[in-house]
């Protein structure tokens, strides 16, 4: 179940072994970056189950595709090991998740057609309130997994490593959250993941923890903060790293969001992290969240 307000996503980024190629794909049940599901809480409770989507974008020598595409409820259907939005879907199968798509990319519209498949490593059942009640939550499932990506449109296979987790909350992030900072970095022995919030009432909270290959939950000391540039945007990015941190790429740039490879220092060893900054401030801008449904087209 979802509440009406609330949300529930699942995440999954992956990195080509030869580092050329890249992608993040995110499910949504109650997308919680949308505009059209933001304008129906200012008018009392909202079904999340109407406001759906799959996210995917893909980085790399193809450039870059971008596909939001939001539904309504009679174009979802959720069952145990699947969830099926328009012509897409996220499934489990024979213990790997499967994600089917067919999609039209914006803001030029062309296809976007493929498969990619991860393959845990192994399963987390690690859960960490993010809020003090514990309305927000994250789950990562597979820290570290194998995947393969093959797309007919473009014309692209590779395979790489994977990380996989979820989130859910039964409040917009906006009600509890200003900003967000989030990344996570494969190591030598596992996965390092950090996160920082900045809550609503001004506290903070910040933790590191590393997943270890033998399947050990090890809480981390916090590295310091080293601040990166800004982009077009003006989105402040910083990543915890034991030494200076340079920015790779930018992969996402908006007015609300980035998303970057960044390569930091964590224990002493050099790691490549996927790293997003959000502000949920800026989100809850109406100038904001009236430019979004030129990435968000809605349907049903």
């Amino acid at each position: 179940m979802v509440p009406p307000n609330g949300y529930r996503w699942w995440y999954l980024d992956a990195l080509s072994s030869d580092a050329r190629h890249g992608l993040t794909i995110i499910g949504f049940v109650g997308s919680v970056f949308s505009p059209y599901y933001a304008w129906a809480r200012r008018r009392g409770p909202a079904d999340a189950g109407n406001h759906c989507a799959i996210n995917v974008a893909l980085y790399g020598d193809a450039g870059h595709r971008w596909s939001m595409t939001e539904r309504g409820a009679r174009h979802v259907k959720r069952e145990a090991a699947s969830f099926t939005v328009g012509p897409s879907r996220m499934t489990w199968q024979d213990g790997s998740l499967v994600i089917d798509i067919d999609e039209v990319t914006v803001p030029i519209p062309g296809r976007l057609r493929g498969q990619v498949r991860l393959t845990p490593r192994r399963l987390f059942a690690h859960t960490e309130a993010l809020d003090g009640d514990s309305q927000h939550h994250w789950r990562p499932v597979a820290p570290l997994g194998d995947v393969e990506a093959r797309f007919d449109s473009p014309r692209i296979a590779w395979r790489g490593e994977g990380y996989h987790d979820m989130n859910w909350g039964s409040v917009p992030l906006e009600q509890s959250f200003a900003d967000w900072t989030w990344s996570r970095a494969p190591t030598s022995d596992g996965v390092h993941v950090t996160y920082d919030t900045l809550r609503a009432d001004g506290s903070r909270n910040s933790f590191a923890l590393r997943f270890s290959r033998s399947g050990d939950v090890l809480r981390q000391a916090i590295p310091p903060l080293r601040r990166l540039p800004r982009g077009f945007w003006r989105m402040s990015r910083q990543v915890h790293s034991d030494s200076a941190a340079t920015l790779v790429a930018t992969l996402e740039d908006a007015p609300f969001y980035a998303r970057s490879l960044v390569r930091a220092e964590i224990g002493g060893e050099q790691v490549m992290a996927f790293h997003e900054s959000l502000s949920l401030r800026k989100f809850a801008n109406p100038v904001i969240q009236a430019m979004l449904p030129f990435r968000m087209p809605r349907r049903g």
